[in-house]
């Protein structure tokens, strides 16, 4: 079952001197239970893609498809409920709020979604011992590393039982063992729950794990490799 379907996608930034063709004609299927990374040189279109999958940004031209849903011109109000109720983000800055701790900020979009409150702080405390955290959920996100703070996005995404995760550059912050212990758990999730997970990256780390990889270059797909791991 394909969870997202583009057709045509095209993104043109009209900048005063030359329009920049940030996506050309994008026409992509990525099937539930994926582990898909997006690469390419900077400048090749990857975050625009996952802006416009994750209902971001609107493109200038082209369909995209959350399961049988058209999301494309999409009212703001309704797009923004879809957006909490169906798609995960996890962000290479974190975007965690510092007020809030590790349980508080993973429980935020359950309180959004009106989550039962007895059921809330339970679901919460499970995502965070899923990604290792358990010990850690009173803890405030500036006495938390960076490898923990990535791990408390990965617990935020999964909290409102998204259709998939989208993943812009999320280790590209991160040293190698704190790299490679979220990229585990995240393997994990798309492995023993059938959670899609969608990266753009640079990372050969997130390269070599992803079971389909896809090269975007100048706005375009070039090659589209499909691995058995």
């Amino acid at each position: 079952m394909n969870v997202i379907r583009t057709f045509g996608l095209s993104k043109t930034y009209n900048h005063l001197v030359v329009p920049v063709n940030a996506l050309v004609n994008v026409n992509l299927e990525i099937a539930e239970g994926e582990f898909t990374a997006i690469v390419g040189p900077s400048g090749s279109g990857k975050t625009t893609l996952l802006n416009m999958l994750g209902g971001l940004d609107q493109p200038t031209s082209g369909q995209i498809f959350i399961d049988d849903t058209e999301i494309t011109g999409m009212k703001e109000s309704r797009l923004i409920d879809f957006r909490l109720r169906n798609i995960g983000f996890v962000f290479q800055s974190y975007n965690l709020i510092p007020v809030l701790t590790a349980i508080e900020i993973v429980s935020f979009i359950m309180l959004l979604q009106n989550y039962p409150k007895d059921k809330m702080e339970k679901r919460a405390r499970e995502l965070l011992d899923q990604v290792g955290l358990a010990d850690k959920a009173d803890v405030r996100p500036q006495k938390l590393s960076g490898g923990q703070q990535q791990r408390v996005a990965v617990a935020r995404a999964l909290a409102s039982n998204p259709r998939f995760v989208l993943a812009d550059e999320p280790t590209a912050n991160l040293d190698t063992q704190s790299a490679f212990n979220l990229l585990d758990i995240m393997l994990r999730l798309n492995r023993e729950e059938n959670i899609t997970l969608l990266f753009s990256t640079h990372d050969q780390r997130v390269i070599d794990r992803a079971r389909r990889v896809i090269t975007l270059v100048d706005g375009s797909i070039v090659e589209d490799q499909h691995f058995e791991k």
